[in-house]
């Protein structure tokens, strides 16, 4: 089935709905990431409330994040399927129900249960993404991408304070009971004002098999790599549980060939991954989360430890702290977006990449609180160049009738790189540690083992080298816009 032909020009498109359109949808990404923001320093009360330990709270992230990566490639066909707005709305609708009821949660297993089916909301933004590419002609999809992306930095910057001071003074219950007025209204919006995508493949056979494995395989890799320090001493191992879901993607491939050559349209389509831009793109996320995360664990550390190894700050204090951060990438995004046609997308991210190494070595040397927060906004400019610039290899390489799944599997690389991060940091933070003295009680020295200076080091280095390495994959990119840009729009052969 081909599909129906594209506008030549930017006449030819209705700009002024376009970009309503993306304002209706980057309005997900601000509401979304208020929610998620406001959750992680609030985890201390959820433990007190119910009862459990640092270890078992953690699966209140851990799970919302396992079944988001397991359902995003999923969503992301159906949506290619069936119609990206219309599964959009499906999606919008289950997170809305998942939202509210969490805010009401009973009992802890009750909220494990509700944030795991809240994890759908990580599907959203590969829906919107496609959505939003399919409305704005060629040279303008960059600068709709970096307002997405400088949506994150807004979004950062409104939950971190926001969120922490409703959940400091009126519970995190509150923060959610905020947050439904806002998820239902764009709910509306989305079904009301958004058109359905002109690429669909309404005769093509959803492959549930395929959808069962490739969904296993990622809901045991995730879920082994985000509990790895909370269950050393549980039943199951979380190495079996690595090695089980690795043991799935031969069976997966064997399947997909098969459903490939009888049936139809696989789950996951190996041929559009093998695609150099997609390939690239989705190698550049993974690396860039697995160093941004590993980053961002280190710096709350820093930030909230008592002195001598960290600053002292309490949870309140971090999050500001934090907006660094947030800001840069709020105000680097947009005009990433803008300049990019002009000067191309490989030159812009690999700058991205390097000045997002050069923070994160900024931010190895230490000194004052004043000084980090100067090297985090480094790396955030860094980090924005990077993410408004590079996304755009791959919009703007896959096929519209594609565009769905191959941004939900991207989706997939970053969160599998982003579950990485954390545990590494943890890690390196409980190797390299030391003895010091922290005050006295009753006359009385009291000595706490706390991280070295070199186990901070030891983190940014890393951070900075993944993010030298995506520099230098990037550099085997085909340009797609500006000087020495390739013809990469899909033939309709190849449609």
């Amino acid at each position: 089935m081909s599909p129906p032909p594209q506008p030549a020009d930017a006449n030819e498109y209705d700009l002024r709905y376009a970009y309503r359109t993306m304002y209706i949808l980057v309005g997900l990404v601000v509401v979304t990431l208020y929610v998620e923001g406001m959750l992680t320093p609030s985890l201390p009360a959820i433990a007190a409330e119910f009862g459990v330990t640092s270890a078992e709270v953690s699966l209140v992230l851990a799970l919302y994040s396992v079944s988001g990566t397991a359902l995003a490639p999923i969503v992301g066909k159906m949506g290619d399927i069936y119609g990206k707005k219309r599964i959009l709305v499906y999606v919008l609708i289950v997170y809305s129900i998942a939202v509210t009821v969490t805010g009401f949660s009973p009992t802890f297993t009750f909220m494990l249960i509700s944030r795991t089916v809240q994890g759908i909301g990580l599907t959203m933004m590969p829906l919107a993404m496609s959505i939003v590419r399919e409305e704005f002609p060629r040279e303008l999809v960059p600068r709709a991408q970096g307002l997405i992306s400088g949506m994150f930095g807004v979004g950062f910057a409104i939950s971190l304070p926001l969120g922490a001071l409703i959940s400091n003074d009126f519970g995190w219950q509150t923060t959610y009971h905020t947050a439904v007025p806002f998820v239902l209204l764009l709910t509306y919006l989305v079904y009301s004002r958004v058109r359905e995508s002109p690429y669909t493949r309404p005769g093509v056979k959803v492959d549930y098999i395929g959808a069962a494995l490739l969904g296993g395989s990622l809901v045991t890799v995730v879920l082994a790599i985000s509990l790895a320090p909370t269950m050393t001493e549980s039943v199951v191992s979380p190495l079996w549980l690595l090695i089980a879901g690795l043991l799935l993607l031969p069976l997966l491939a064997a399947y997909e060939g098969y459903y490939r050559r009888s049936v139809g349209e696989p789950i996951l389509n190996l041929r559009l991954l093998s695609l150099r831009n997609v390939m690239n793109t989705n190698i550049t996320f993974a690396v860039a989360s697995l160093g941004m995360f590993l980053a961002f664990q280190t710096y709350a550390y820093k930030l909230e430890l008592p002195p001598p190894a960290g600053y002292g700050f309490d949870i309140f204090m971090a999050g500001l702290s934090l907006l660094p951060l947030a800001v840069a990438i709020s105000i680097f995004a947009p005009i990433i977006g803008m300049i990019v046609p002009r000067f191309g997308v490989k030159p812009i991210a690999v700058t991205g990449a390097v000045v997002g190494a050069l923070g994160f070595l900024l931010s190895s040397v230490g000194g004052s609180p004043a000084y980090l927060l100067f090297s985090m906004f480094v790396t955030g400019a860094g980090i924005s160049t990077l993410n408004a610039s590079a996304i755009n290899l791959l919009v703007l390489t896959v096929d519209p009738m594609d565009m769905g799944l191959a941004t939900s599997m991207n989706t997939v690389f970053r969160n599998l790189g982003g579950s990485l991060g954390a545990p590494i940091a943890g890690a390196l933070l409980a190797t390299f540690t030391a003895t010091v003295v922290t005050g006295t009680v009753n006359n009385m020295k009291v000595s706490e083992t706390l991280p070295t200076a070199q186990a901070f080091q030891y983190s940014f280095y890393i951070a900075a080298a993944l993010f030298i390495l995506i520099a230098f994959v990037l550099l085997f990119a085909e340009e797609v816009l500006g000087p020495g840009a390739k013809d990469t729009e899909p033939s309709s052969k190849e449609r």
